[in-house]
């Protein structure tokens, strides 16, 4: 009996240092496995962090806003004189002008005392003037205000046929003369005066379309129509 009892007595003895052995035991095998996954949970950390920093920083500004151009002169000019010339090499236009002003943003050249000579293929020569005026940037509009006139210069009859012709001198005046170099128009939604030769005629808005030779007068329309000298018979 003693022996039993002894051996019953040991027992308890032992159960806390096998238990503590395995908590131990599982603690260091919970850690190992970390460590082989730490690398992982890193780079997600770095990751996470990454995300964040991109997130958060301020936009640099897009390149529209950047060159954005304001409404303001970027460069002026004196006493100047502006020639064109066509394909062949002749003189097609010429704009001059006391001073100039060139706004970048909309390409418009705002000039005073302005003075357009220019000669279209038939041949015919435009000269206009005025105050101030108002060129788009390849010069094909023109915008004429104040003491505004656009003449067209009797054409000279060197050619053959329609370009033989002596053309009369046409004139426009008024405040504002609206001039399309290339499509050989004049137009303005003033009232105007339009002399051709000793005639006399004004409207409250015109176009004229130098191509077909019309001119359309509206609104409080007047004219004066002089008779022409009939020709005299032989003796």
């Amino acid at each position: 009996m003693t022996g039993v009892l002894t051996s019953a007595v040991s027992l308890p003895n032992t159960l806390p240092q096998v238990q503590t052995t395995s908590f131990l035991g599982r603690t260091q095998r919970l850690l190992d496995k970390l460590s082989l996954y730490a690398p992982l949970l890193m780079m997600g950390f770095l990751a996470s962090g990454t995300y964040w920093l991109v997130r958060n920083t301020p936009k640099v500004p897009s390149a529209v806003t950047a060159t954005s151009v304001k409404h303001e002169v970027d460069y002026f000019l004196q006493k100047f004189t502006l020639k064109s010339y066509n394909a062949a090499g002749f003189l097609k236009s010429e704009l001059r002008g006391a001073e100039g002003r060139h706004f970048p943003d909309t390409d418009i050249l705002e000039i005073d005392m302005a003075r357009l000579h220019n000669i279209n293929l038939a041949g015919d020569v435009i000269n206009a003037t005025g105050n101030r005026a108002y060129s788009n940037g390849d010069g094909s509009e023109i915008q004429l205000i104040g003491d505004a006139m656009v003449v067209r210069e009797p054409r000279i009859g060197t050619g053959t046929g329609d370009a033989a012709k002596p053309g009369t001198r046409l004139e426009f005046k008024g405040d504002f003369l609206h001039v399309f170099l290339n499509e050989e128009r004049v137009k303005s939604h003033k009232p105007v005066v339009l002399i051709r030769g000793a005639d006399r005629f004004s409207g409250d808005s015109f176009e004229y379309n130098n191509l077909d030779g019309v001119a359309n007068l509206t609104g409080r329309v007047k004219g004066l129509l002089v008779p022409r000298a009939s020709a005299k018979a032989p003796p």
